[in-house]
This record gives structure tokens, C-alpha cells and sequence, in this order.
């Protein structure tokens, strides 16, 4: 595993993890295996591809290596016969949606800032790329999608993707820096998640 490069590694795990996220909500809308399959899929491989396409980095990664499609089938199998024992976790789809947030956030932020974007765009297709798996599994299962109902959603990938360009500008070595942008966003959004809280709004706004 230690030959792996950080930003394929985070790209995998991230890949794993929202396809757990999407294979688990497929088990909840009594979906086939197929149809979970499609949904680990579809969850998993969104937002990088997404990414890839608008740093134009074609074909995307999801498309000619084919680790990242075997990473989500694997994900898939994973939830079709241990279903039972991630549902032992305490809000299983949120928070395994809240990693991949913070790998994907991270891992995007980390590769844009490789291929020259400055770190403000860097940042910005972070939030774009790890919203976007999330985004399409909610409504390819008729769910508003959450980072337009739920506040610290977006906000909390632009904290993982911060930590990034943060820790690149004080030349911090990059793995620790990856680490701790990823548990970041992943704590923040779990956090505001249960206890509620929200981005402030304009005064007297209704």
C-alpha cells in the first residue's frame, strides 16, 4: 500500500466509501443487487469523473483504470452481504458520506492544485467533486439531494479542501496534511449534523 501514491490512495478509499454510502441506501429502498451495484456505481465514480473532465484529465481516471470500477463493485458486494453490520452504525449512510466527503474534497483539491489551478479554484472543484457522487445517489433514489437541504454540507468539504492549499502553502508534509483535511471536514460534517447546526442567515430573511 505504501507504493501507492496519496492521491491515487485517497481516490480509492474515497471510491470505496461513497460506494458503501450508495449501496447502503439502495439496501434501504429494497433495491436488487443490480440495482445496488448501479447505485455504489454511479455514487462512487460521479464526483471524480466530474473532476477529471473539468481539469481535462480524459479519459477520466474511472474510465481507464480499471481500479476504480473493481474498488466499486467491491463496495457493492461488501454492503450486499454485510448490510446487516453497517446498519450496527449509528447513521451509517451519513456518516460514511461524510468521509467520502473529506477524501474526495481532499483528493480533488490536491490534484487541481497539481495540474496549475490556483488555490482558490483548487478549493472550489474540491466541494465540486466530492458533492457530486452524494448528489447523484440521492436523486437517482428521488431525494432531494443533500447538499441543497442540509447546511454544513458543501461548507464542510471547503474545510477539507482549505486544509490542503493551507498546508501546501506552509510546505507541510502532504500525507498528514491529507489526513487531517480529511477527518476534518468528515468530523465537521457529522458534528453539525447532530447537533444541528446551520450557516447563518441574512437577518429578517423569512
Amino acid at each position: 500500500m505504501s507504493s501507492i501514491p496519496v492521491g491515487l490512495s485517497l481516490d480509492l478509499l474515497g471510491t470505496f466509501v461513497f460506494g458503501l454510502s450508495g449501496a447502503m441506501l439502495a439496501v434501504r429502498r429494497q433495491l436488487d443487487l443490480f440495482g445496488i451495484a448501479v447505485l455504489a456505481i454511479c455514487t462512487a465514480l460521479a464526483g471524480g469523473m466530474v473532476r477529471d473532465l473539468m481539469l481535462g484529465a480524459t479519459p477520466p481516471a474511472a474510465l481507464h483504470d480499471t481500479r476504480y470500477l473493481y474498488t466499486a463493485l467491491a463496495s457493492a458486494v461488501v454492503v450486499f452481504f454485510g448490510h446487516r453490520l453497517i446498519e450496527k452504525m449509528r447513521r451509517p449512510v451519513m456518516v460514511l458520506d461524510a468521509l467520502g466527503l473529506g477524501l474526495f474534497a481532499v483528493a480533488s483539491c490536491r490534484k487541481a492544485l497539481l495540474y496549475g489551478l490556483d488555490p482558490l479554484s483548487a478549493m472550489l472543484l474540491g466541494v465540486v467533486a466530492a458533492v457530486g457522487g452524494g448528489a447523484l445517489r440521492d436523486v437517482l433514489v428521488t431525494e432531494v439531494p443533500r447538499v441543497l437541504r442540509e447546511d454544513i454540507y458543501a461548507l464542510a468539504a471547503l474545510l477539507g479542501a482549505g486544509v490542503v492549499v493551507v498546508g501546501r502553502a506552509l510546505d507541510l508534509p502532504d500525507f498528514w496534511t491529507s489526513v487531517a483535511g480529511v477527518l476534518l471536514c468528515a468530523l465537521f460534517r457529522i458534528v453539525s449534523h447532530w447537533r444541528g447546526w446551520q450557516v447563518p442567515r441574512a437577518p429578517g430573511s423569512p
